[in-house]
């Protein structure tokens, strides 16, 4: 009886390991499979990520001299229907006589800039009247808004590195400038754009002119059929 009670000890061991080792590595197995579908999960987003940032091309459309009193509204009234975001260098002049364009830029998303109060080109002797005149466009613009002005287009590109440690402000200029200003052909505006225009370019226009608010929207058109998103500037310079 003894030997007998003494297998059946021993026969219950062995089915115990057994079991033992069948729950283990199922259990084992499962947790693999887990860790395996985590990890092709976690391949997938960074792969589909990777593809969404090749795919995104982002440029920046500015606008200078504005507002206008209707011509800016029309420009408004075309970014807002193809969902795009633009900068605007406004002058103190004229954001003082339109201050609810002003409100509205600022509300429907787009940055804000200082173009000085009256177009002012720095030169050697004007250093003082200059700097007077971004620190007016910039309270200007700010009772407006309520937002601090970070960003100034000088006019002409006439700039002194000595502003921004001073007045805590970042110079922006361009890199396609389809001289808008001077031309009343839309169709030649929009072909120098859309010619030129590469990923992170920033582009000059002036949205004081009704062509140039026809050649940007015609040009937005085209170039979001080839790929490209439209952003602020500050995310072309500092992304």
């Amino acid at each position: 009886m003894k030997k007998i009670a003494a297998a059946i000890l021993i026969f219950d061991c062995i089915l115990g390991l057994l079991l033992f080792g069948f729950h283990t590595n199922k259990h084992t197995a499962a947790s693999s499979d887990s860790a395996v579908a985590v990890l092709k999960d976690t391949e997938a987003n960074r792969e589909e990520q990777q593809q969404k940032d090749e795919e995104e091309k982002k440029i920046a459309l500015t606008f200078d001299d504005g507002p206008h009193p209707y011509y800016t509204e029309q420009l408004l009234d075309g970014l807002a229907q193809r969902n795009v975001h633009a900068t605007f260098f406004v002058t103190g002049e004229h954001a003082q006589l339109h201050p609810d364009i002003i409100k509205r830029m600022s509300e429907e998303g787009h940055l804000i800039g200082n173009h000085t109060y009256s177009h002012i080109q720095l030169t050697k002797s004007n250093s003082e009247e200059f700097k007077e005149e971004l620190i007016k466009t910039n309270e200007i613009i700010k009772e407006i808004t309520g937002n601090e002005v970070l960003y100034v287009r000088p006019p002409y590109g006439s700039w002194d590195k000595k502003f921004e440690s001073e007045l805590n402000m970042f110079p922006v200029l361009w890199s396609v400038d389809p001289l808008d200003w001077c031309s009343s052909n839309v169709s030649c505006i929009t072909e120098k754009i859309v010619e030129n225009v590469e990923e992170n370019d920033i582009i000059l226009m002036h949205d004081y002119y009704d062509t140039s608010v026809t050649a940007a929207l015609k040009a937005v058109d085209e170039l979001q059929k080839e790929g490209y998103t439209f952003v602020t500037v500050d995310e072309i310079l500092f992304d």
